[in-house]
């Protein structure tokens, strides 16, 4: 099927198949008319700075199949990146959409001839198994990925249930059958420090790699049964050929001959964070490798996780964007516990859960809508998710703040695993200890570490005593309001009162001269000179990968105290309409892929301006949030691999997009309340887990009809800008009629319904 054949033969071949897979898609596509995953594109992210991968996982699970080319430059965080053309295999683990670069653990290649697997690799052009392949011969669906190598002539296929990988290599007939393992193999910040191979038995093989990168102390497990049998095998330690079954080292490879007679050869692969025993126990009982039932398997768990939302649109790019978004929603967090309940921590220690314990847990970023819409759509995995923070917890005593494999990484400023506690308890989820869970907030909140001292000290955190100290004070202030609501509903005065009062931080590093939050010295003086546009990378600065003009709007829990701070709604508004107006210039030595998706100086290429635009409806002018947030819609998504302004970051991205797309938005996740904004579907209908339905429907709209006239909730009158998580559970029917032109009285009176 892949051999190269003379000219006049070739192209009679390719119109017979040609018209024989036009049949196919023709059949396919009547089949697959009202299918979600249809509209799915997982190619969408994996171009620009989205740092997606286009491989293969169950919603939320543990293994990520996908490919990797092979290098470790900042946009293949993933391990693929659309620009590239060249792949060295295909690993386990990636990370979906995040600024730094880990996993792609134990990798698989299938060759056709021998490697040599002695070679000393300095660069990705010294990988001896490196092959070329083109987007032409690469597909992917939710739950399938398939590449063709060109160099080997081998047609790659992948697949998963939620611990298991499964592989299909079609290799040319009567060609060398053959599988290189490399599990020293590493990109970006992982390096591996020990790793092994074992040939168990004619079929199976087994190992482990251990390494250090952005997850300090990783242990992976695996265990490996192909469909044929190994009838040869060359094992490598530390690039030396061994004559053993087993190798241990810190970099072990293995080459793996089958026989020639069958072109077809699959693998499953199933991981462990704890140990071989558990990873052989996490491997399918039935892996029989009929890859196609769990290819349909697996897409019809697609289908099912993506039927939590039903959008209705005549323009299918807009379903395009929005499936694909909520498809990259449920990527992340990822499975971590083992079948059995057991995971490992970072210090070793092997936890169990009765539940599943989540990892991947990238807070900065997912606290703002990706936790919110988990809530909504996945309530059981939230409960889980915060049983996992508490067993990390427990471990390290404080709440954890970028969860990666189970170790903490301490990225990104803040605390917010603690809105995700709180909201979880705002929203009435259940599952977890609500009394432990506060003793987590407090405890974490009142430690010293990560500029907590200073901030109980000062009253904010001087920017002399520590780097990023604005973001710090107001992301700080925001957890610690969090804290107070969940201190009073549970009648804890005293620590309500407390923490109310740090949650008026942001009041001390306001500047009514500039109107800008700005660095203050432990003396009490501004950080001088300033320059709103400036900003640097994380060193010497007093914002997180941005500058103030994208900062001094983070006061999510006390938006009328902000506007009060400006003189009032009218120099707030002015102001807020001026960051989307203002020059795109950004100054300083910042990496400007951190900032990114510029609209004037609001950067919705990272999250810190993901709430902007909905400040305008808590100033009383909700047809500048109607505006803005549709020229977002419009201008930051697409269709194209670098459909996403920035990282994906785990979901929230995308999270933000389907919300915004519905016209709902967490602005304050804990405040258990979205707000709202103008939908871009006809319907939008929210398939809750309690049986009941939430239809949004936007009559006469689009793309001018971007304004809400009027709106009715179950039928009664509905003039605010802003309904509660409550009401959605409750079921029924959001009802707006759109228009070309703001009407300025709707919204505006919060206390008409």
């Amino acid at each position: 099927m892949f051999k190269r054949y003379p000219t006049l033969l070739l192209v009679l071949l390719l119109t017979l198949a040609a018209c024989e897979e036009q049949v196919e898609k023709d059949i396919d596509s009547q089949k697959s008319a009202d299918s979600l995953t249809s509209y799915v594109d997982t190619f969408i992210g994996t171009g620009g700075h989205g740092h997606t991968y286009p491989g293969v996982s169950r919603p939320f699970g543990m293994v990520q199949v996908s490919p990797d080319n092979g290098t470790s430059g900042w946009d293949w965080c993933s391990g693929y990146h659309y620009s590239d053309s060249l792949v060295a295999g295909f690993s386990h683990l990636h990370l979906s959409g995040t600024g730094i670069g880990d996993l792609a653990d134990i990798l698989f290649m299938p060759v056709n001839k021998k490697i040599d697997l002695t070679k000393k690799v300095e660069a990705r052009k010294d990988i001896p198994y490196l092959s070329k392949y083109s987007h032409i011969d690469e597909s992917a669906s939710p739950g399938y990925y398939q590449l063709y190598l060109e160099d080997f002539n081998i047609n790659v296929e992948l697949s998963s249930t939620n611990r298991t990988a499964y592989h299909k290599y079609t290799f040319g007939q009567g060609e060398e059958k053959s599988v290189v393992i490399d599990l020293g193999f590493a990109i970006n910040w992982d390096e591996p420090t020990e790793t092994s191979i074992k040939l168990e038995d004619e079929n199976t093989i087994t190992g482990y790699r251990h390494s250090t990168g952005w997850a300090n102390n990783q242990k992976v497990f695996f265990v490996a049964k192909f469909s044929k049998p190994i009838v040869k095998s060359e094992l490598f330690s530390g690039g030396e050929a061994v004559s053993t079954s087993e190798v241990s080292n810190k970099k072990t490879s293995a080459q793996l001959y089958f026989d020639k007679e069958s072109k077809q050869l699959q693998v499953a692969v199933s991981l462990s964070s704890v140990s071989l025993a558990n990873a052989k126990q996490n491997l399918d009982s039935d892996a029989n490798f009929n890859f196609d039932e769990i290819k349909k398997e697996s897409s019809k768990t697609w289908e099912m996780a993506l039927s939590d939302i039903v959008v209705e649109s005549p323009t299918d790019s807009l379903k395009t964007i929005f499936y694909s978004a909520l498809y990259h929603t449920k990527l992340a967090p990822v499975t971590f516990s083992d079948k059995n309940g057991e995971f490992r921590l970072q210090n070793d220690s092997i936890a169990k859960t009765d539940g599943t314990a989540y990892s991947t847990l990238s807070l900065w970023d997912t606290f703002r809508a990706q936790n919110p819409l988990l809530t909504i759509t996945n309530p059981g995995i939230t409960s889980d998710i915060i049983n996992s923070m508490l067993a990390y917890y427990d471990e390290s005593g404080s709440l954890p703040v970028w969860t990666l494999y189970g170790n903490e990484t301490n990225t990104m400023t803040g605390y917010h695993s603690v809105p995700v506690i709180v909201e979880a308890y705002f929203k009435g989820i259940e599952g977890f200890d609500v009394e432990k869970a506060y003793e987590a907030l407090k405890t974490t909140m009142m430690q010293d570490q990560r500029s907590l001292k200073e901030l109980k000290e000062y009253g904010y955190i001087p920017y002399n005593l520590g780097n990023e100290s604005v973001t710090k004070t107001l992301e700080y202030a925001y957890n610690d309001w969090c804290v107070a609501q969940m201190a009073k509903a549970l009648g804890k005065e005293e620590d309500y009162d407390y923490f109310s009062e740090r949650a008026k931080a942001y009041k001390e590093l306001f500047d009514p001269e500039t109107g800008f939050m700005r660095g203050k010295s432990s003396e009490g003086k501004w950080n001088t000179p300033f320059d709103p546009k400036h900003s640097q990378h994380r060193v010497n600065t007093d914002y997180t990968e941005g500058n103030a003009w994208q900062h001094s709007w983070f006061v999510l829990h006390e938006p009328q105290g902000l506007i009060e701070l400006h003189g009032g709604a009218e120099p707030f508004t002015k102001k807020l309409e001026q960051l989307f107006n203002e020059s795109s210039e950004i100054t300083g030595d910042h990496t400007s892929a951190d900032i990114s998706g510029l609209i004037g100086q609001y950067a919705h290429g990272n999250e810190p301006s993901h709430h902007i635009a909905y400040l305008f409806n808590k100033a009383g002018q909700p047809w500048r949030t109607q505006y803005w947030v549709r020229e977002i819609l419009k201008t930051q998504y697409s269709t194209k691999p670098d459909g996403l302004s920035g990282n994906e970051d785990a979901g929230q991205m995308s999270a933000w997009y389907v919300f915004s797309s519905m016209g709902l938005y967490p602005f304050n996740p804990a405040s258990a309340e979205y707000e709202i904004g103008s939908p871009i579907f006809e319907t939008s209908t929210i398939n809750l887990e309690n049986g009941k339905s939430f239809k949004i429907v936007a009559k006469n709209v689009s793309e001018e009809n971007i304004y809400i006239q009027s709106a009715t909730l179950n039928g009664k009158n509905f003039n605010r800008t802003t309904i509660s998580h409550k009401e959605l559970l409750a079921g029924g029917e959001l009802v707006f009629e759109m228009g070309s032109a703001p009407n300025k009285n709707w919204g505006v009176n919060v206390n008409e319904n």
